[in-house]
């Protein structure tokens, strides 16, 4: 069977693939595994269920949950009855749910437990259609579970019936609404089509290498549109999917699961690594001092023209000490493919070198969302770009540098905003990404910067900061940084310490650690930074530099508002809660 819809999937799933962990969730230390059998009953009776509700074509069902196969089920129930799913991050604001339920008329919300029951609790009296609609996965004393849909459409099959709903669902009706993260102010509710998923997804699958033992880890929010799109690809190609029990369990289930594919944004690699770093530096004298010999030559790592000389090197530091690193990873690991922000070039030559290739995406939530990816194809993959476009997805320089893309990823618009999604894509059908790029004369593509947060100094210079930040964050000791400057005489830079690394850092140098309020203004702890900076500046244009900081003494987070569910800062929000600081820098 073609799958054209997005829940085509299950029949092509259970033809081409028999499995006893297609979907697997972990709780309290304990694998689930569900069949492919028992998936696509399960889906089928949430179905039914949903059907005796009430719900039909159209009509809005929300979910707040991390990854799990609750998820799935849901998932696919929701769209064979053509009603839209909306996923909602479980870490945003309660201002930010009241917003989403409200403008998506949402009729029914499934959430994980009572972590978000809490945060959503206070809007259900303003929400009269939600009043009696929510559900939990987890049983929760006071409210509906989802085992309740399950018992009643087994009570009521409707096999016919629902087989004459799914046959007049089109791939281009709507499957889905994503709210984008809100850095640049009111989110917006993206529409996007069984066609334009499909289409995405179709088009990595010659990219990824799987094999019979292929088997991938999943704790990225499925609300997010990369992890959600590669989920569905992995179901296409029939690969089981493990789900973490959360981001504080990653390591170890890493080492339960032994993955070969792994999906992640930078920020945990960065954490993996400085991770790593961090037991080096614990070494004896004489063992540091080859890790570190190690770690040199992995950050040297090229994709081609290695000399013999270099590769000997390469195959020292691999047996001696970067296999460990692939071990502490579960040790299977073929792909890791990064998206949503970028990846420091020299991270990911540490990682190839590690034996851990990195393929790094770039696209957006309108897209479905990958515009560019690199592979192992010729040509594929170069450190610093993000590869070349997806076949089928047209990409274009514009005048002033930024990227324009159109192709039938592209989403419809978005939902109740037609004035803007007449300001995102044009007449001619191109979107306008809001990010600056160009291609190398090999055609991957490079990202240079964000339009919007380009800024200009009182000398009339531009500074792209997110190319200044990415160099910044090379070093172990920076946990995050915003640099800021604009109509100022130079950049300069809020900087969160690595606090993990500079407690190890002062235990080295002999420096009684007491708070981070108080190591932050440590004479020799600032003396410190000031020499990353000037390591860092030296490798920067003139104009770039980052002439002053201030280190912070908190780390940034989605729960304190600096970071987007995705980990993007949050320019808009950094500045005015830090305004005073910001101010003091350029006195």
């Amino acid at each position: 069977m073609e799958v054209t819809r997005l829940f085509d999937l299950l029949p092509h799933y259970a033809t081409h693939f028999s499995r006893e962990d297609a979907l697997c969730g972990k709780e309290n230390g304990v694998w689930k595994h569900y069949s492919t059998k028992q998936y696509v009953n399960i889906v089928n009776n949430i179905s039914y269920g949903l059907m005796q509700l009430g719900i039909k074509k159209g009509d809005k069902i929300a979910s707040i949950s991390a990854g799990r196969p609750e998820w799935n089920f849901l998932d696919m129930a929701i769209m064979q009855l053509g009603a839209i799913h909306v996923p909602i991050y479980p870490t945003i604001s309660e201002n930010d749910y009241k917003y989403i339920l409200h403008h998506a008329d949402v009729k029914m919300v499934f959430v994980s437990g009572w972590d978000i029951l809490r945060k959503i609790e206070n809007l259900l009296s303003e929400i009269p259609q939600l009043k009696d609609n929510v559900y939990t996965f987890r049983n929760l004393r006071g409210y509906r579970h989802l085992n309740e849909v399950i018992e009643l459409g087994v009570a009521n099959p409707s096999v016919q019936y629902l087989n004459e709903i799914r046959d007049r669902i089109t791939p281009d009706d709507i499957a889905t609404i994503i709210y984008t993260s809100g850095t640049t102010g009111t989110m917006k509710g993206v529409q996007l089509s069984h066609r334009n998923i499909i289409s995405n997804f179709k088009a990595i699958l010659p990219i990824v290498p799987t094999h019979a033992q292929t088997r991938v880890l999943s704790y990225l929010p499925l609300c997010h549109i990369y992890e959600r799109m590669m989920i569905y690809a992995w179901h296409y190609l029939g690969i089981p999917i493990y789900y973490a029990e959360s981001i504080g369990t990653i390591a170890s289930d890493l080492q339960d699961v032994k993955p070969t594919i792994f999906t992640t944004v930078p920020r945990l690699l960065e954490k993996f690594y400085d991770r790593f770093v961090a037991t080096g530096r614990k070494l004896p004298k004489r063992q540091k001092k080859l890790f570190f010999w190690a770690d040199d030559v992995a950050s040297r790592y090229e994709l081609e023209g290695r000399s013999g000389k270099y590769n000997r090197s390469l195959q020292t530091a691999r047996m001696l000490v970067l296999n460990k690193f692939k071990d502490a990873l579960g040790g299977k690991i073929d792909v890791i493919v990064s998206g949503g922000a970028a990846i420091q070039p020299r991270l990911c030559r540490i990682f190839w070198a590690a034996g851990m290739p990195v393929l790094e995406g770039y696209g957006l939530t309108e897209t479905s969302p990958v515009i560019a990816v690199s592979s192992f194809f010729k040509d594929g993959m170069k450190f610093g770009t993000v590869g070349q476009p997806l076949p089928g997805v047209e990409v274009k320089i514009a005048e002033d540098g930024e990227i324009l893309t159109r192709g039938a990823c592209l989403t419809k618009g978005y939902l109740n905003a037609e004035e803007q999604t007449k300001e995102a894509i044009d007449e001619e059908g191109w979107f306008h990404t809001g990010d600056m790029g160009a291609f190398e004369p090999e055609g991957q593509l490079r990202i240079t910067g964000r339009k919007k947060e380009m800024f200009k100094t009182a000398f009339g210079k531009y500074i792209v900061p997110t190319h200044v930040e990415s160099v910044f964050a090379e070093d172990s000791l920076i946990d995050n940084i915003m640099v800021v400057g604009e109509n100022k005489k130079f950049a300069a830079a809020l900087i969160v310490p690595n606090f993990a690394d500079l407690r190890s850092w002062c235990a080295k140098k002999e420096i009684p650690y007491t708070t981070n309020e108080e190591m932050i203004k440590h004479p020799l702890v600032l003396k410190k930074y000031k020499k990353v900076a000037d390591q860092k500046n030296a490798t920067l244009g003139e104009t770039e530099r980052v002439m002053k900081f201030a280190l912070m003494d908190y780390e940034w987070g989605v729960s304190t508002g600096e970071l987007t569910p995705t980990l993007k800062l949050k320019r808009r929000f950094i500045t005015q809660k830090h305004a005073d600081v910001i101010e003091s820098l350029f006195e």
